[in-house]
């Protein structure tokens, strides 16, 4: 029970600072969610960290990471947001930005996942 309550605790964390992040600056650009890229860049890079310094084994617990990696990232990022916002796209015919939004978001997403592992190496 108490590591549930990990989870949910680093969730809702996770979805207010969410929240406060995506709510100013999705609306800065008609045709970029700045603010769900952010967040979702920002938690790929935080999860690979939050891994990587779990897999050493003497930095983070395991009830460690289930509050940062699963509650917070977990609440933090958003696929739901991410795939709705293509549909967006999808709708008004934009298949460029369609485009460059989807590879931009999981290439760099992939790209901040493999920096976090890298900086938990290096402590």
């Amino acid at each position: 029970m108490k590591q549930a309550f990990l989870v949910f605790l680093g969730g809702g964390f996770g979805s207010v600072l969410r929240y406060l992040i995506s709510k100013p600056l999705n609306p800065l650009f008609h045709n970029f969610f700045l603010g769900t890229f952010l967040v979702n860049i920002i938690g790929c890079l935080l999860i690979g960290l939050f891994l990587g310094l779990s897999a050493k084994g003497h930095i983070l617990t395991y009830n460690n990471t289930l509050f940062l990696a699963t509650g917070f990232c977990g609440g933090f990022t958003t696929f739901s947001a991410f795939a709705f916002e293509k549909h967006s796209f999808l709708k008004n015919g934009d298949l460029l930005n369609l485009a460059i939004y989807m590879i931009s978001s999981i290439g760099i997403g992939v790209l901040a996942v493999v920096l976090g592992l890298w900086i938990a190496k290096q402590v």
